[in-house]
């Protein structure tokens, strides 16, 4: 059974608000996007929304293709199905490598 995005979403410290919103949107829409197409549907500025993906992508959590769109990864997946522990999804964060 999948768990609720909001329950999931709590654990992770290095989200910023807009992250919880991407993940929450592929969780909803498993497409592929471009940050353009995600900033209109979610509000954002289309720059802000770049700079997020790409962090977002590189924690693994989402892939980009050659495009320049974005999907959620088999990671991403795993991620929304509380698959994940805590030390995992802490380990994520691309700021500690």
């Amino acid at each position: 059974m999948r768990r609720c995005i909001e329950e999931i979403m709590k654990q992770v410290g290095w989200f910023s608000k807009i992250d919880y919103e991407i993940m929450g949107f592929f969780e909803e829409h498993d497409l592929e996007m471009s940050p353009k197409v995600l900033a209109a549907n979610l509000g954002y500025h289309p720059s802000y929304m770049g700079r997020r993906l790409r962090t977002l992508r590189d924690s693994e959590l989402l892939v980009q293709f050659d495009n320049g769109h974005y999907a959620l990864s088999d990671l991403g997946r795993e991620f929304l199905t509380g698959e994940l522990s805590q030390d995992e999804i802490e380990a994520l964060d691309p700021e500690n490598e």
